[in-house]
């Protein structure tokens, strides 16, 4: 029997996402939280989906819609829970506001689904009026000194959008706590890229490999950036409200688009999808930084639990798994 582990291409769509002290892989039937605790050790924790998508939901372009809101909705519970289970809840965090009294008062114990709820259309309005809504009118300032040409505007709109993303990125990893985030992100990666190279999960085997990856959601964002300038050159007016209005209603199409791209990406090596990927993997740089040593044993054990619920799955093994198989296959040759 071959050593050699089986890998399709994409990693059979193995994800992840860092949380507070900890990484998340996400698989197609659960994903899996490992945080290192209070004392040192690791706490993993199971969850699988329970709801089947409309098949509507899967559609091309669509899909990637639902997995943008379906990744803010389910960071923000991750990084919760890895909170508590970190046992960074401290007392002054525990205590609620009156609005939280309140809403608690009146929805009682579906409150935590409200106020992720509520926080998750706060980040969307924020984000769409910081990246969308901001360049339109800085780029149409800009633009009055270049004659108010409509597609002028439109490129110097993305640039500046462009220019706000990367501002806020370096600003935010400056933070000493998102640099800790930031290695455990590192972590993520090469774990994943470790799995995708056919080799077993150890921390020797995965801190040798690279810290960035072509699937990331740095990637991503950068590809809605780029996607939106193109978008935007040739759904363009003159009239101010429209232009805002047009920017807010075509953020689902560039993130359909956007999404494609890099599920494309992820799956195809060639001169085109380096070409693709340069800008996203470029800025993973800031995004990813190398991890510690207990870093990686979280990120693996991370995916080791997913792979434990998907161990036959497009024919992947862990190593772990083969040599369990192994003696058992040898039980049942001298039982016969």
């Amino acid at each position: 029997m071959s050593d050699k582990k089986q890998c399709p291409v994409g990693g059979k769509g193995i994800g992840g996402q860092a949380v507070i002290e900890g990484v998340m892989m996400r698989g197609k039937s659960l994903y899996a939280m490992a945080v290192r605790g209070p004392e040192g050790d690791i706490k993993v924790e199971k969850t699988f989906f329970t709801k089947t998508r409309p098949a509507f939901w899967k559609l091309p372009l669509v899909r990637g819609v639902v997995a943008f809101v379906d990744s803010l909705v389910l960071g923000m519970k991750i990084i919760g829970r890895s909170a508590e289970m970190a046992g960074m809840e401290d007392i002054e965090y525990n205590q609620e506001s009156k609005f939280e009294k309140w809403l608690e008062a009146k929805v009682g114990d579906k409150i935590t689904d409200y106020v992720i709820g509520i926080s998750v259309v706060i980040s969307i309005a924020l984000s769409i009026g910081l990246f969308m809504v901001l360049p339109t009118f800085i780029g149409g300032w800009i633009n009055g000194f270049f004659g108010d040409n409509a597609r002028v505007r439109a490129v110097i709109e993305g640039f500046v959008r462009i220019g706000i993303f990367l501002i806020y990125i370096f600003l935010v990893s400056q933070m000493k706590d998102i640099k800790r985030v930031f290695m455990y992100h590192g972590a993520e990666h090469k774990t994943i890229n470790c799995f995708e190279s056919y080799e077993e999960l150890t921390v020797e085997n995965v801190r040798k490999h690279t810290r960035l990856h072509k699937r990331c959601g740095t990637s991503f964002l950068v590809l809605v950036m780029i996607v939106s300038m193109f978008v935007f050159f040739f759904v363009n007016t003159n009239v101010l409200w429209l232009r805002v209005l047009s920017r807010i209603l075509l953020v689902p199409v560039i993130a359909g688009i956007s999404y494609e791209l890099i599920k494309w990406a992820g799956s195809h090596d060639n001169i085109l999808v380096r070409i693709v990927s340069a800008p996203g993997l470029a800025l993973q740089h800031i995004t990813t930084k190398e991890p510690e040593d207990d870093m990686i044993e979280c990120a693996i054990a991370s995916l080791k639990a997913v792979l434990e619920e998907e161990p036959e799955d497009e024919g992947i093994y862990t190593a772990d798994r083969m040599s369990e198989e192994k003696p058992a296959k040898e039980d049942a040759d001298e039982n016969s």
